[in-house]
């Protein structure tokens, strides 16, 4: 009889909007020496890490569709953020991100009504099905009413949030998990 391999536990998700919410939307954000992280936003991602849970972006960057900048400049900010998270003990778990738009310059990119461009569900949808995650227990961070409409048409909770730290924002609506010690 072959063996099987147990089911992953299911795990809260923190997803997150990334312009707005870990960085400063100044506009079509893709290179690095423009970017600048929202106060707390890398210490918030690291107190989700320690307490288990996962961390997702999940980003509409119709700059791409827009031919603003590319898909590999995107990735390559992605990855830096990725890495300049490490000197805090953070990561992120996964990126998802929507480049359509249904008035994007770029034909590959132009969609009427992109399934993954919030506030369409899809990259969140995505991220359940691929990830072993508890929708119950997870919430999306967003900065836009958008944000907010893609979470409920996926069936996650989602909170607002209106600028600031990141970390106090998190705390003050009882979302920020404990540190390790305190649990």
């Amino acid at each position: 009889m072959p063996e099987t391999q147990p089911a992953s536990p299911l795990r809260p998700a923190l997803f997150l909007d990334r312009d707005g919410v870990l960085n400063e939307d100044q506009g079509y954000v893709h290179r690095w020496e423009d970017f600048h992280w929202i106060e707390g936003a890398r210490e918030a991602v690291s107190a989700f890490n320690r307490a288990g849970w996962l961390v997702i972006v999940v980003t509409n960057q119709s700059g791409v569709g827009r031919g603003y900048y590319s898909e590999t400049d995107m990735h390559a900010l992605h990855a830096r953020m990725a890495e300049d998270l490490t000197h805090v003990g953070g990561r992120i778990d996964a990126f998802y991100y929507a480049p359509q738009h249904p008035e994007a310059s770029l034909e590959a990119y132009r969609h009427p009504d992109p399934p993954d461009r919030k506030p369409n569900p899809g990259m969140i949808l995505r991220a359940l099905s691929e990830w072993p995650i508890d929708r119950a227990a997870s919430v999306l961070v967003g900065d836009k009413p958008s944000d907010l409409e893609a979470a409920l048409r996926a069936g996650v909770r989602a909170v607002l949030f209106p600028g600031g730290d990141l970390s106090k924002f998190l705390a003050a609506e009882a979302l920020l998990p404990p540190p390790p010690a305190a649990r």
